[in-house]
This record gives structure tokens, sequence and C-alpha cells, in this order.
């Protein structure tokens, strides 16, 4: 008899743990199982299965008796030992259920849940052998099959012929998974000859004996054919190389380069659907391709033999998971590059404070590229919109800014607008007792959204008709907008240039499939003459006929409470300006700003990001922040106000005073929930995360209010 050790699909910190069954037979490692939990049959995933001679003897041992494994899923693992590590270690170091990893890894298809969505299987035809042919027809048929095919096409082929020697067992069905085809449009394109610069930072690259490089290259420096070089060289010795983007939207131009120079490859993110990932994953698993091009879930492909990760843009927000497990895609691939003995290429025009702290302490092997590739100038305005207000400004564009567009839309050229904020409207305010319409499940403005005419809340997506009376005062109100999000900038730009065309790019115009795709090859393609957006378009994209980037509200981020807003605004009109000129002609970039004079501004005018780094980095040290101190924050929310204030009081008692704490904070609610938040904050981040680790099993074990852990977190309320 076999003793089958079990992480069940819950999770759930109170029940992190492995619980033993039984069964007749040994049960595979990594393999999902269905057993009796709680008086429910649930999946569970198996951790370890051992021998037993007696099993009343371990029932005995145990004190208790052992229920039997009620269903085997899988006839094989379907992750493998490195991986099932490395869920081991991200559960430690993000403080997370083990099974929260694991439901993170594996595609939906093979999660280990009750409710997982089964595997699309597709019927195929083969040939058997086979000789009892009743006449000349069912001879020919045999014959003219040469190789497997779908029944679908089968049928429609061979007809009743077909389906008679279906029937007498000259051919037989059978099932492979549903494949997922690429529709990528691409030219073939060859290894580029490099610069003297480029070729320098390739070899520093390959030759290092640091495991980690992290390449600081300004925009249109061509870090790109960098990668497809390395990535070249790494194929060539059979290893398989991972590249990484943060955004969908990025991907498909990343896809296109990659496909150009390589042909076959596998991709994954978001965007895809349960079978696509499924069918995806099982082409790595089975050593079918050698390069994969996805976002940060992609970091979980089931490698055999990784030669280099490549996460570009690495300064990114999206490479933090911020639900449970917090991981960022950085320290996992990393781990992963260890086990490997691989490299990881980290690499941005702006890289993280973080990563390049460390590149210039000699942590990680920093290479640079400072010019160009094109010898194209670019010509950068800014615009102080308290100036144009003070002149009785009406319009979200300046004049000038106007005016700009206007000259390089008559010239053919292409415009690029950025305003990061979603919706028509963010505010809309009652008349009589002025009060903000907030969301009924949080405590967040409501923003109009005039294209389905409804308010809407860009927390929870919650959704309601603009109220006849208002919810505040009960007066019957009429309300007025305040500030402009993405869809009225749309509408102001076809007030002033109706005769061209506009594209949207956010998240309300990219929620279909393939939308991010469609949209940029219809700007690629110039079936449109402006593109607007949020913080979406402003990094990665590459159009030559673009000669004018805006940023309307460029420095809005600095209003944020946050220790990273600054960082994040700079990098924000940095990647932005890096998408005008990258071609023939000469780009301009103009900045809507309200505080022109604040450094974040003005070195993102000077494109200086060394400079910028050193002034942020004295901001950070007289605070003790990231990168000279590491943060944990601990999130607690109920629906019951009393119970979040005991249950945090407990939690404290946990903690001792060997690291600082910070709060606890109230925070806004959100969902319907009550929420408040307190940050550990020391030097030494494997001590706190010990003392994190011991203070949640210990508080998990009470009926308190729930909570979750946040390692390193990039964003602070």
């Amino acid at each position: 008899m076999y003793i089958v050790e079990v992480w069940v699909e819950y999770a759930v910190f109170k029940i992190n743990q492995k619980y033993s069954y039984f069964y007749e037979t040994e049960i595979s490692i990594g393999v999902r199982v269905n057993v009796t939990f709680n008086n429910r049959l649930i999946t569970g995933f198996v951790a370890d299965c051992y021998f037993v001679e007696d099993l009343e003897l371990e029932e005995a041992k145990l004190g208790y008796k052992l229920l039997k494994v009620s269903e085997i899923i899988d006839a094989k693992a379907i992750i493998n030992n490195e991986l099932l590590e490395l869920a081991e270690y991200i559960a430690y170091t993000t403080v997370s259920p083990l099974i929260s990893v694991l439901h993170t890894m594996l595609p939906s298809s093979l999660k280990p849940k009750k409710n997982y969505l089964k595997v699309v299987k597709t019927a195929w035809v083969r040939k058997l052998k086979y000789h009892n042919f009743k006449n000349k027809n069912w001879e020919r048929v045999y014959n003219d099959f040469t190789s497997d095919i779908t029944q679908k096409e089968f049928n429609q082929k061979y007809k009743s012929v077909g389906k008679n020697l279906l029937a007498d067992k000259a051919f037989e069905i059978y099932y492979r998974d549903k494949e997922y085809q690429l529709d990528i449009k691409f030219v073939e394109d060859n290894k580029k000859k490099l610069t003297l610069e480029q070729d320098k930072v390739l070899n520093q690259i390959s030759n290092s004996e640091k495991r980690v490089s992290l390449l600081y290259g300004i925009t249109g420096s061509g870090k790109t054919e960098i990668y497809l070089q390395l990535a070249a060289d790494l194929l060539k010795e059979r290893k398989q190389v991972l590249i990484l983007v943060p955004e969908i939207a990025l991907t498909p131009l990343m896809i296109k380069r990659v496909k150009s120079r390589f042909k076959d490859l596998a991709i994954y993110h978001s965007g895809l659907n349960s079978q696509e990932k499924y069918y995806q994953y099982q082409r790595v698993l089975h050593n079918e391709v050698q390069i994969v091009v996805g976002t940060r879930s992609s970091i979980f492909m089931p490698f055999s033999n990784l030669g280099l990760i490549i996460i570009d843009e690495e300064h990114d927000s999206s490479y933090k998971q911020e639900k449970t497990p917090a991981y960022h895609t950085r320290d996992v691939a990393i781990k992963r590059a260890e086990h490997f003995n691989a490299k990881v290429l980290l690499a941005s025009a702006t890289p993280s404070l973080e990563s390049f702290s460390r590149g210039v302490k000699g942590v990680y092997n920093l290479v640079s590229l400072r010019s160009r590739i094109s010898p194209y100038s670019q010509e950068l305005k800014v615009i102080d919109m308290k100036k144009e207000l003070d002149l009785g400004l009406e319009t979200i564009l300046a004049l000038e800014l106007v005016e700009d567009i206007n000259i390089r839309l008559k010239r053919k050229e292409q415009v690029m607008i950025l305003l990061n904020r979603r919706g028509y409207s963010p505010v809309l305010k009652c008349n009589e007792c002025h009060e903000v319409i907030k969301c009924d499940h949080c405590d967040l403005a409501m923003s109009y959204h005039r294209d389905i005419k409804k308010l809407k809340c860009h927390y929870c997506d919650y959704e309601r008709d603009i109220p006849e009376v208002c919810p505040n005062c009960n007066q019957v109100a009429s309300f007025t907008s305040y500030g402009f999000g993405i869809q009225k900038l749309e509408t102001e730009l076809n007030q002033f240039f109706p005769d061209y065309r506009i594209l949207r790019m956010d998240a309300d115009t990219t929620k279909k499939k393939n939308s991010h795709a469609k949209i940029l090859e219809a700007f690629e393609n110039h079936e449109a003459d402006i593109l607007c957006g949020t913080q979406m378009i402003a990094k990665g994209l590459d159009f030559e006929n673009v000669t004018l980037v805006a940023v309307v509200n460029a420095d809005d981020g600095l209003i944020r409470n946050d220790f990273r807003s600054v960082e994040s605004c700079f990098d924000l009109i940095n990647q932005a300006a890096g998408r005008s000129g990258r071609g023939a002609k000469k780009g301009l970039v103009v900045l809507q700003v309200n505080e022109p004079e604040h450094y974040a501004v003005q070195m993102a005018i000077k494109n200086n990001y060394v400079g910028f780094f050193k002034e942020e980095m004295n901001f950070r040290h007289l605070l003790n922040y990231p990168p000279y101190s590491y943060l944990i924050a601990i999130y607690f929310s109920d629906i019951n106000r009393s119970r979040l204030e005991k249950s945090v009081a407990i939690f404290l008692k946990y903690l001792n005073n060997e690291v600082e704490i910070m709060g606890p904070s109230d925070l806004l609610k959100l969902n319907k929930l009550l929420r408040k938040r307190i940050i550990v904050k020391s030097k030494d981040l494997n001590k706190m995360i010990k003392l994190v680790q011991n203070a949640n099993i210990a508080y998990n074990e009470e009926n308190l209010s729930r909570n979750w852990v946040d390692v390193n977190p990039i964003h602070l309320e």
C-alpha cells in the first residue's frame, strides 16, 4: 500500500500543509488527484508517495484513519521537479500558500482545481494495416491516404468510402490536443550588422561571468537586435530562450520581430484562451520549440534546457504580481537561471533604481548603449499648463500643441498622444451639495464613460447609470464632470481634426481577443493618423512615420502618495518620448505639465537617466526607502471594522522590535471590504521574511480577518 501526500486545492494559509491519503499503487509526484476533504470531493496535487508494509500500523502512528485517493486525473506528472522546487521557493519568499503558487504557475487546463477547464481535443485519422478491399474505390482511397489528417478533413475528402473503411478498421480515429496556429504577418529578417557599440555590449554580456547583466540602453539604441543575436547564439547550442515583455500590447511587436528571425516560437500571455495556453505549454514541455515570447506568466513555462532569459523594459511594474503570490518576475527569472546555469539579461532605457544600483555596485554586469542606431534628431518642448490656464485655456490640448499636430498631419506623418487616464471624466459632482459620486463598493470616485453612457469604477468594474437624484443630498440635481480622461481627449481630437482618422488604445478598447495587435497593425499600416492611448502606448512601440509624441498631464503621477511616484513619472515621460522620430524624419516630443521645474521633468527633458538616478537615490537614502532597505506590506480586509482592528492588533503582537514597523494605516474601502496595512522595514530581507512567515502562521491559526502579504511591494497607496 502507498501513502500519498497531497496539497489540496484551497489556497488558504490555515490549511497550507500536505494531507495524507492511501492508494493501492504508486502515484507519481506532480500528478493531480481527486480526494475527499472535509466531506467534499476536491482536487489535490501529489507532493510525495511512499510504500508502507502495513497501512493499519501507519494509521496508528498518525492517529487517524486514512481516506483513499478517489481518482487519478493525470497519466503522468504535469509539472517537473525544477518547477516544484521553484514553487516551494516562491511560496516561502512571498509568504504564500504553496497551492496558490501552483495555481499561478499552471495553465487553466492543468490547475489543481476541481473546476479546472478541460483540454479540447481534435479527432484525427490514421491508417492501419488492411488488405480486405471490397472494391477498387476502397483500395484507391486507402492508397491515396499518405499521412494523418483530421477526421473533418477525412470525411470531406473521402466521404462515404472513407466512412466505410473506418467502419471496417482500415483506419482508426485517435485524438490530439487542439492546435493553435500563430496568425502573424511577417517579413523574413536577416541578422543585422551591429554598430561598434552594440558589438561591444554583445561581447560584454556573452563573456561576463556574472549570471545577471543589466543593459541600460536609451530608446532607439538597438537593444532588440542584441536580444535576437544573443538568442541565435544560444539556439545554436540547442538551448532554450525566453523573451519577456511587460504587457500584451507589446507582445505582438516582439513576436513579429522574433518570428521574422527564427520562424518558430511559442507565445504565452493572458490574451490567450485556456486551450491556447495549454497548447503552448505542451509545446515547450515536449521540446517542440526553443524560443518563447510572453508576458509575466511565461516565466513558468516547463523548460528543460534554458540558456537565456531576457526581460525587456525590466523597470515595468507589470512584472510584479499584485495578488497572492506577489512574486516579481525578475526574482523568479534569476532563481530559474541558477538551476539551469543560464544567464539573465535585464534591459531598459529607464532601469528600476534597484536594478541600476546593483549594476553600479557590481552585483550585476552593467553595460550601456548611449547612441541611437538611426542618426535622427529629436526636439523636446515643454508647455506649462498653469500659464495656459491663466490665459483661459478651455481645451485639453494647448493651442501650440494643436498647431504642431496639424503641421505633422498635413505632411502625412503620424502622431501619438498619451493620457494615462481611462474614461471620459474621472469625477462627477453634484451641483447642489458638491459631493462626488462614489462607487457603492469602493471609496473611489466613479468615472464617466461616454461611450456606454454610464459611471464605472476602475477598481471593481461596477457600473451604474447617472443617478436622477443625488445619493448624498437626495435632491433632484444636475451633475458636472471634472477632469478629463482618454475618451474626452479622443472627442476633442475629432473636433480639432475631423478629416483625419483617430484610434484609441486603452483597457476599454482592448477587451476583445487580439484587439491590441489589430489596433497596432492598423496604425502601422497608416489606417489611422493619430493614436491616442493610456500608458500601454508609452513603451516599446516602433513606428517610423511617427514624428510627434505628446504626453498630456505628463507629471500627473507626481501627485500620487507613493515613494515610487517620481520614478514612475520619469519613466513614463522618458519612455513615451522615445516613440517619436524613430525613422529618418526629425521627431518632436511635447510635454504638457503643471510642474515644469520638478527634477523628474527636467531630467526627462534632458534624457538624463543617470542624473535622475543620483537625485532620486538621495531622496531614497534620506528616508531609508528601497533600495537602501526592504519593505514587506501586510494587508488586512474585513466587512466588520471591530474584527479588522482586533486582527491587526493581534498580528502586531507576533512581530518583534528587531524591525521597523510602520502603521497600521487605514486604506480606502475596496469591493465592500474595509482595509488596513502594516509595513515592515529592514535591511535584512531574509530575517524579515522569516519573521512575517512565523507571524502569519500563528495569525492564521485563529479565526481573524483575511490578510495577505506583499514582499518588496512596487506600489504603496
